[in-house]
């Protein structure tokens, strides 16, 4: 396997950390894989890590001419800190869904944006699109079992993401394999 690491910026690299994290322990939480851990005990990590953290690297992505990155990080912050101290509110299954619903197509969009990133910058914004679509669906239909397919997902999505940014900055391989003499090369 080759060494073949894109360090990326410094922003990049904490986004992604931050944005795994969060979808780690949203994830987990979702699956009940650990008893007495719920999606709702991650909610103070989604507002602090996930919503203010990649809300400041979004900003500073964007203020260094980002605006890709920028625009993501920035955008996921505002879902992760709204979830976060939406919690344990007093919202209907449906009003949830539907919130789930519309984030998804923010993740829709940036899996579409980041088309030129890599394995992992689109990957984890695709995994990501498709825990909110499968997690909004099981609230809006009362459907556990969906509910614990979308943790899975979001699990997953959180420790690529994780990867990709260890990987930056522990210098750990990203490269897939060889492909006609070329590598095949995950960027995030």
């Amino acid at each position: 396997m080759d060494k073949d690491v894109s360090a990326g910026n410094s922003s990049s690299t904490l986004g992604q950390l931050a944005l795994g994290l969060t979808l780690l322990a949203f994830g987990i939480g979702s699956t009940g894989v650990i008893d007495n851990v719920a999606a709702s005990d991650a909610a103070s990590l989604a507002t602090w890590v996930g919503g203010v953290a990649l809300f400041l690297v979004g900003l500073l992505a964007l203020r260094a001419g980002d605006n890709g990155e920028g625009t993501a990080y920035a955008a996921l912050g505002a879902f992760w800190f709204t979830w976060g101290t939406a919690v344990g509110g007093e919202a209907s299954a449906e009003a949830t869904g539907l919130f789930l619903l519309l984030w998804a197509l923010l993740a829709l969009t940036l899996t579409m944006a980041a088309s030129g990133s890599g394995l992992f910058g689109q990957g984890v914004y695709g995994l990501l699109f498709v825990a909110l679509l499968l997690s909004g669906i099981a609230a809006m239909a009362g459907n556990g079992g969906l509910a614990k397919a979308g943790g899975w997902v979001a699990a997953v999505a959180g420790l690529a993401a994780w990867y990709g940014a260890t990987a930056a900055v522990a210098n750990w391989p990203m490269s897939l394999g060889r492909a006609a003499g070329r590598g095949v090369t995950a960027t995030g």
